[in-house]
């Protein structure tokens, strides 16, 4: 129970800076949706969705290598750090000047011509990115959330305040006549421009900090640290892409595979515009998948050793769904006003109806996460790139069949149905090389009955806001009331033990 405690205490700070440092983030989609046209939306979408498919290239695995090497007691955690942080600054620096070069080229094959500027931002991005990975790695390995969430923030401040200012203040500056046209250079017809230009300022702008918060290094190149970190990470490099691909790919071809004039007055970026927006309403989901993995990688890793650590997995997983389950569900049934809140203009209601497949979507790649900690403990990091492989193939394979026929709902399909089978194959390999006793049956019936209530809620509509959002809010007391009477005998053991303390 100390152990569950204190992994929820750290996944509680980290969400805490998640959700508040997302939350602030997040309100960038009102002012991208109340400020940009659609077709920038659309280009946000796609330029962002390359940005997530090759941060996996310039860090390929090395975060995850670093905590398995470094809680390792024949190595110096020391030089562990030194040598894959210098490798990363090596990595980094060829990646992107490779990038860079080749940006008149990307913005062709990626049509914005006349734009390769765009991919020119875009490598200096991913190249900071991934020289932050190790030191924040670090923070984390160290158990010090307190210094990697307050860098976190710091640099979505910036990031935000870069937006605010390039996309309203300088504009209504020189709208009023408080600054002269064509100021610092200023581009009135750019929308996306400012988006990534903001992300680079403020990317550059916190190096310094988290070097500083995460402590000095030396650049070595240690061969008998770094060859058999290389050969651990290789294969989650190769895993990394493959799930990225399944997180990203939708949003990267979607406007590629809807054909012309399938939404009536609509082009085909201004869709994929619209379904992006639609994405970041599931963000909710993501920002507890992404604080519990913050938390609980290094976590799983310290407590491998231990005899009862698969017991201390499985409960970790029991919990997990529980408590993502009814987030859920929670948000599915209110979509009804939180959507309208963040996503300005009538056009974009009309993708809500994919928000809970999102969602239940989001919720399986964090049980897959949990899963997945039989092949990262047991040095078995190969299976990790057939398993994402196969979800990456049912992922294009949903894209390409599905989106002409069924346009938001066949994107949204490719995101559940390529974590689903990931999870599938992943658990029966689990338990095979590293049993963990999971309460499957339970597991099945709690997530089955979320996505029933989900979109039970989603569609009854009833009279008035007041009436719908009691009515449509009892999908939650149904699960809860199913949580206490199935749980029943874990919480009287969690109160009887809490009165005992007191």
């Amino acid at each position: 129970m100390s152990q569950l405690k204190k992994l929820a205490g750290q996944t509680a700070i980290y969400g805490l800076s998640s959700i508040l440092g997302r939350s602030i983030n997040f309100l960038l989609i009102i002012v991208y949706t109340a400020y940009l046209d659609k077709a920038a939306l659309g280009a946000f979408t796609g330029i962002y969705a390359l940005i997530g498919f090759l941060n996996i290239v310039f860090t390929y695995g090395m975060e995850t290598a670093f905590f398995r090497f470094s809680t390792r007691k024949n190595l110096d955690p020391a030089k562990v750090y030194h040598s894959s942080q210098s490798l990363l600054i090596t990595s980094s620096l060829i990646l992107g000047s490779g990038m860079y070069l080749l940006a008149p080229w990307l913005s062709e094959v990626m049509n914005y011509p006349d734009q390769a500027y765009l991919f020119r931002w875009t490598a200096l991005i991913l190249s900071f990115d991934a020289i932050l990975a190790i030191p924040f790695a670090k923070l984390r390995l160290e158990n010090r959330a307190i210094a990697f969430a307050g860098a976190k923030l710091i640099n979505i401040l910036f990031n935000v305040l870069f937006n605010l200012l390039l996309i309203i203040w300088i504009p209504g500056w020189i709208e009023s006549g408080n600054l002269e046209q064509g100021f610092l250079g200023f581009q009135q017809d750019w929308g996306v421009e400012y988006i990534l230009l903001s992300n680079l300022l403020a990317n550059g702008l916190i190096i310094p900090f988290v070097w500083w918060r995460a402590g000095f290094f030396r650049f070595t190149l240690e061969k008998e640290i770094i060859k058999p970190m290389w050969k651990y990470s290789l294969p989650l490099l190769f895993m990394g892409l493959a799930g990225v691909t399944n997180e990203l790919v939708s949003r990267l071809l979607f406007e590629y595979v809807l054909p012309v004039n399938y939404f009536p007055g609509v082009t085909s970026r201004e869709a994929a515009g619209i379904f992006g927006a639609n994405f970041k309403l599931a963000i909710l989901m993501n920002l507890v998948i992404q604080a519990f993995k913050y938390a609980a990688e290094p976590f799983f890793f310290r407590q491998s050793t231990d005899k009862n650590s698969p017991q201390l997995y499985a409960k970790v997983m029991h919990a997990f769904i529980l408590f993502c389950s009814l987030l859920m569900i929670a948000i599915s049934v209110n979509l009804f006003w939180i959507g309208p809140l963040f996503l300005k203009g009538a056009a974009y209601a009309t993708g809500f109806y994919i928000v809970p497949v999102l969602l239940m979507g989001y919720l399986l790649l964090g049980v897959y996460f949990n899963l997945s900690i039989w092949f990262k403990v047991t040095d078995k990091t190969s299976y990790s790139f057939w398993i994402t492989f196969i979800g990456a193939l049912v992922s294009v394979a949903i894209i390409v069949g599905l989106v002409p026929v069924w346009g938001f709902m066949g994107g949204a399909l490719s995101t559940l149905g390529c974590y689903l089978v990931m999870t599938v194959i992943c658990f029966g390999y689990g338990q095979k090389f590293y049993p963990i006793p999971y309460q499957t049956g339970k597991a099945i019936l709690y997530l089955v009955l979320a996505f029933a209530l989900s979109y039970g809620g989603f569609y009854l509509d009833l009279q008035s806001q007041e009436m719908n959002f009691f009515a449509k809010n009892t999908a939650v007391l149904i699960f809860l009331g199913l949580v206490v009477l199935l749980e029943k005998d874990q919480l009287n053991s969690l109160f009887s033990l809490k009165k005992k303390k007191a």
